[in-house]
C-alpha cells in the first residue's frame, strides 16, 4: 500500500483520469472529492461490499454460477457515491 500525506486542497493522481481531493479535515475526519470518468464506478467500502454480497447471492439463486453485470443498462452503477 502507498501511504502519502497531502493536505486540504492537495490531491492525487491516478491512472491520468482519477483525482482525489482532500476536500475538508475536521477533527478525525477527512473529507474526499472524486474526480473520475462515469465509466469507473466508485463506491465507500461498505456500499462496494454490500455490492459484492449482492452480486453473490444473486450466483447463488442462478445455480449454474453465472451472475448478472450490474452495470448492464443500469445508470445508478456508473455514479459516484456520496458521504
Amino acid at each position: 500500500m502507498l501511504v502519502l500525506s497531502r493536505k486540504k486542497n492537495e490531491s492525487i493522481v491516478i491512472n491520468d483520469d482519477i483525482t482525489i481531493v482532500v476536500v475538508e479535515i475536521r477533527g478525525d475526519k477527512v473529507r474526499l472529492g472524486v474526480e473520475a470518468p462515469k465509466e469507473v464506478p466508485v463506491h465507500r467500502r461498505e456500499v462496494f461490499d454490500a455490492i459484492r454480497r449482492n452480486e453473490g447471492a444473486a450466483g447463488e439463486k442462478t445455480g449454474d454460477g453465472s451472475t448478472e453485470d450490474p452495470t448492464d443498462g443500469d445508470a445508478a452503477a456508473s455514479s459516484s457515491e456520496q458521504p
